[in-house]
């Protein structure tokens, strides 16, 4: 049976369809929130723009305290210093920050997402510089929907120099982490800046002046991908930002003086100032969302009108899904007791790992151009060693070898110098009698010792290869 339809009925239906997918972005103007989460925000940003942007000036025996030193091979972090071998060590720290971003999300929800993360943080920062521009909500929405004249192009470009002042700092403090920041302070005054230092600038710079400041709440929406998966972390008794609905409802508008519970309604007057200070534009009366970050900018706006009403606060709160329905909750879980046990395995391990670290390191590379060579009854194999003295003072070396009963070493010095953070290639041949060479291939170790530093020793693994018995 053929089944015609109106072809304006489809095209209405096509364009339904469309506008669904392709919703033009309306911009968000966040009212300005005071209170205690917006305290803690606050001291949260001024720390972490702190750290980010005062390492590079901070030094640390005579010395930039963090610098990734990419031409040289060595990271230096405050007083130790790191090389490609350590790589193991930033293994580790990536599988602490994924276990730590699984604790804490099971236990508080988005507390990364409302608190730490760059965007967020930067984010925190255009917008104070929009508003001490521009004014508060209301100013700045009458600003957008008036004509482009002379003031509103003066106030508009006054953000926007300021914005990319602020951004090619930021730059440029990303940049230092890897050129020395007062070195690279005088290439860029004297405008001679690399061309990998001046792509990373300003890429770093425009990135964050085109996420901070224009993209905003779209990067967290579309383009993060955590939204998308922290709900497998979440569960009934995860700490969440929520709506007492069951309080709340009805909602309506009323004046202070009124007994509203007479009157059958909630204790929500729909003032909307949650809707007004939320970064992303949500409602969080309309339940859980991935689309909120856990800011608890709603807390501090809701309690203050609840103060203002004389009604409890926390119609806005963090609380947990068992408690709003009224069910027994709990802190202590099984998830919790698991991820809060590999962290703490984790980061105990890192931490032993790290202050027991022995700035040592040896690499052995035996000859492949031949295997072995024979000579009046002794098998000799010549191996490349490669002696990193990782520390920060020179240090004399003596070699050792054993795995072979009769193993000779010849090397051309007994004592080996290298000055501090170096790396020394040595030429070492192995001899061995033909008749203690019991298999093909044998287990032989190398073992290097500094003579003025009993601690200071390490041992690398090998192989001697001779003939088949």
């Amino acid at each position: 049976m053929t089944t015609h339809t109106d072809p304006a009925v489809d095209s209405t239906r096509d364009q339904e369809v469309e506008q669904a997918l392709f919703v033009k972005r309306e911009k968000i103007f966040p009212r300005e929130v005071h209170g205690l989460f917006a305290a803690l925000r606050i001291a949260t940003t001024l720390t972490l723009l702190g750290i980010f942007y005062g390492l590079p000036w901070l030094n640390w025996d005579g010395r930039q305290s963090v610098l990734f030193d990419l031409p040289t091979r060595k990271f230096y972090i405050f007083g130790l210093t790191f090389w490609p071998q350590d790589f193991l060590y930033l293994t580790f720290l990536l599988i602490i920050a994924a276990m730590a971003l699984f604790f804490f999300t099971a236990l508080a929800g988005r507390l990364w997402c409302g608190y730490a993360c760059p965007q967020t943080v930067w984010t925190e920062t255009f917008l104070w510089i929009e508003r001490m521009i521009e004014g508060d909500r209301r100013q700045q929405m009458r600003l957008d929907k008036a004509p482009m004249d002379v003031r509103k192009f003066r106030i508009k470009a006054s953000k926007h120099i300021l914005w990319v002042i602020f951004s090619v700092f930021t730059g440029f403090s990303f940049v230092a982490y890897f050129t020395p920041a007062r070195v690279l302070g005088q290439e860029l005054l004297s405008m001679n800046l690399g061309p990998w230092e001046m792509f990373w600038m300003f890429f770093y710079g425009f990135a964050t002046y085109g996420n901070a400041g224009w993209m905003r709440e779209q990067v967290c929406l579309y383009m993060c991908p955590y939204a998308r998966f922290q709900g497998a972390m979440f569960d009934d008794d995860t700490l969440i930002v929520s709506y007492d609905k069951q309080r709340g409802d009805p909602r309506g508008s009323r004046r202070s003086s009124i007994d509203h519970r007479r009157e059958g309604m909630g204790d929500c007057i729909n003032c909307t100032l949650c809707v007004q200070v939320c970064p992303t534009g949500i409602d969080i009366r309309d339940g859980l969302q991935f689309q909120c970050i856990g800011c608890s900018a709603c807390i501090d706006a809701c309690d203050d009108v609840m103060e203002k009403m004389n009604y409890p606060k926390g119609l806005i709160r963090y609380t947990t899904q068992n408690a709003i329905e009224g069910k027994p909750g709990r802190i202590l879980r099984p998830r919790i007791i698991v991820y809060g046990t590999i962290l703490l395995a984790l980061f105990s391990i890192f931490t032993y790992s790290v202050l027991t670290r022995v700035p040592l390191g040896l690499d052995v590379i035996r000859d492949r151009n031949q295997l072995y060579r024979e000579s009046r009854g002794l098998i000799e194999n010549v191996y490349t060693l490669k002696v990193i003295n990782m520390d920060d003072q020179a240090h004399r070396f003596h070699l050792t070898v054993k795995g072979i009963d009769g193993l000779k070493l010849k090397i051309e010095k007994d004592v080996i110098l290298v000055p501090a953070g170096q790396v020394q290639d040595l030429a070492v041949r192995l001899q061995a009698e033909e008749d203690n060479i019991l298999k093909r291939s044998n287990d032989i170790s190398f073992t290097l010792s500094a003579v003025d530093r009993e601690d200071l020793s390490v041992t690398e693994h090998a192989r001697f290869l001779g003939p088949s018995p």
